[in-house]
Parts: C-alpha cells; structure tokens; sequence
C-alpha cells in the first residue's frame, strides 16, 4: 500500500528532485516570474536525513549519492521522472494528504530518502553549490504555490503589539460587553466599540521582550510602525505590505520630515530590511542580533511547478520581491491570545497580532 504524506511534504521532495534533474535554477524577478536569461548551474546539493547527511554531486548523466555507506550513481532522467510523477499528483489532487504515485516510494528507497521534509536544526530545506564544487553552500528555504506556505512571521502569542486603552475609564461591565462582541470581523468591530465608547487605543509596547529587541534592530521607532500597520491593517482593509507601507508613508505614525519619507524613502527601506531579516531567519521568540543565519535564501515553486531561485548575494531583487509579494494575515484569536481587552498593572491593553505570509496569487 502506497504511504501518505502532506502537499507541504511532497512539495519540497519534488523541488529536491527536481534541482538535481534540472542541473540549475532560474533566477527569480521582483515580480516572482522566472528570468529565464539567467540561471545558475548546481553542482552539488547537501540535505539532512535522519541517519546523516546526504551529498548529491550532479554529473554529466547521473547524481551521485554520497552517503553513511552508501557511494552510488543514479541516472538524472530518474530524478526527472520521479519529479514528474510527484507534481502531477499535486496539481491534479487538490487534498492535503497524497498517496505516493506508482513507482516513486521504489524510487526513494533506491535513493534512500525517507524523510519528506528535511531534518535539520538551522531551518534550512538544504543547502546548494552553484557553478563548481569549490563554491560556498549556499542554505535555502522552499516555499511552494503547490502546498500551503509557511509564514514568513508566523504569529504567535510572542508577535502580539500592545495598545493602551486610554480616554475614559471602563467599568467591568463595559470591559465584558467589548470582549464578547463576536463575528467574522470582531477584532475590528471591539475596536470601534471602544471608539464609540470613549475610549482611545495608544500604541504601548510589543508584548514579548525577545520580539521587541529583534523590532528594534531594525531600529528603535520600527515597533511603533509596525504596530500602525497592523492597525491600519483592520481598519482600513489593507493587507499586502506594499499597499500598507504607501499607506503609512501618508499617515507617517513616526512624525519623520517630508524628505526622509519622500526622497529617502524610510519607511520602504524599513519595511525591506524587517523582511529581509524574517526571510533569513529572525523568529519573535529568539533572540535576533543582525548575524547571518544559515538560511541564505529561498527557492519558490510556481503553481505550475517552475523553480526561481532568491538569495541574499542578489539583495535589491531579493528586496523587492519579498516587498511586492507579502501580505499581512490574521492568526487565531484563540491560539495567539489577541483581539481583546486585558488588564495588566492596573491598566486594560489590546493586543493585535503580526502574521506576514506570501500573497496567494
């Protein structure tokens, strides 16, 4: 009976597979379309299996696998068919567990991969050598069209922003009343109920210190932005980050000088730089001191399953992509502990939650 395994799973499989096929990737375009005019040749892929590292060095014809005990040359046209194999059954089942396609379970034990998803402690999918064996290994993430995509800032209590009910003093009862409102909307309907009420909400702080430390890396006052953005997020109905950040260059919540919004263009250099940080490893919860992670990049998968390639060596590119293709997201009320009111020191806050993802387009 054939296994089952997720799309997230079988999506980094067949990139895997695929890169090794192929013999290179496209260079991705700040519009996330393959620049077709230029590509880089791998010579040597590395990736993380439960029993060690495997080292896969690309031939003229054929892989070899380099291995515990294992040195053994696979034809490239078996990874292609196998990669063939997984990405029709991705495109043509839309469920969220697939059965292995006839013929590929063999072939992974042929291969001896047993672990869909890489095991590895630095986050990287796996690493890759461009051009020649000499080149440094460059470690990359997959994000794929074809599966449900990881988060570039997955929420969490730890991503929480914290805002200050100030205005009027609020009786118990008027606190139970705002956090009951229920709804598809009622982070935003709370919100206008405590407007409605009198009361105003002040941006206060990030409620985990780790995540504020990390925020003010990217500089001191960049807490204080983002905690607008998220804000103007509900309000407004904005969600892709590079609608938002033109919105916030309008409502400037850090009361900057014309020029440095206009010729300098803070808020977009600032916006970049935080995602250029998440893409290469900052998390809410560790602590994030500027120094590279082993994440170098990303390989993103198309819904038609053609690969392109982002990386830092390629910065104003890598930039701009991220910058043009995220968007805020709205985590669980209920698991992240947002969207109501709390009192903490004799005061009532109201959190809101940062979650950036990739658009679904």
């Amino acid at each position: 009976m054939a296994f089952e395994a997720t799309r997230r799973e079988w999506s980094e499989l067949y990139s895997f597979m695929r890169i090794l096929a192929d013999g290179y990737i496209c260079a991705g375009t700040p519009t996330m379309e393959r620049n077709e005019e230029r590509s880089y040749k791998v010579a040597y892929l590395q990736r993380e299996e439960h029993d060690g590292t495997r080292q896969y060095i690309i031939e003229d014809d054929n892989v070899r696998i380099i291995g515990e005990n294992m040195n053994k040359e696979i034809p490239r046209e078996y990874f292609r068919a196998a990669s063939d194999l997984v990405l029709q059954a991705l495109m043509h089942d839309r469920s969220e567990e697939l059965e292995s396609p006839e013929g590929v379970e063999e072939f992974l034990d042929e291969i001896a991969v047993y672990d869909l998803e890489a095991k590895t402690d630095d986050r990287t999918d796996f690493y890759v050598t461009f051009w020649d064996m000499n080149a440094p290994k460059v470690g990359f993430r997959v994000y794929s069209k074809l599966a449900p995509m990881n988060p570039l800032l997955d929420g969490g209590r730890t991503a929480n922003l914290k805002f200050e009910q100030t205005g009027v003093r609020f009786a118990t009862p008027t606190v139970n009343k705002v956090n009951f409102v229920e709804g598809p909307n009622e982070v935003l309907e709370r919100m206008r109920m405590i407007e409605r009420l009198g009361g105003i909400l002040k941006y206060s702080d990030v409620a985990d210190k780790v995540f504020r430390s990390n925020l003010s890396m990217i500089d001191l006052h960049f807490p204080r932005m983002l905690a607008e953005m998220v804000r103007t997020m509900y309000y407004e109905d904005i969600t892709k980050v590079s609608e938002l950040t033109m919105r916030i260059k309008e409502i400037n919540p850090l009361k900057i000088k014309d020029e440095l919004i206009n010729k300098h263009l803070f808020y977009e250099y600032k916006m970049k730089q935080f995602l250029m940080a998440l893409a290469m490893g900052m998390r809410p919860a560790k602590l994030f001191n500027g120094t590279d992670s082993a994440v170098e990049g990303m390989v993103f998968v198309g819904a038609d399953g053609k690969m392109m390639v982002y990386q830092k060596a390629d910065k104003a590119v890598f930039e701009n992509f991220l910058f043009n293709n995220t968007r805020f997201e709205k985590g669980s009320l209920e698991k992240d502990k947002y969207g109501y009111l709390e009192r903490e020191n004799n005061a009532y806050y109201f959190k809101l939650n940062a979650k950036i993802g990739f658009v679904k387009r």
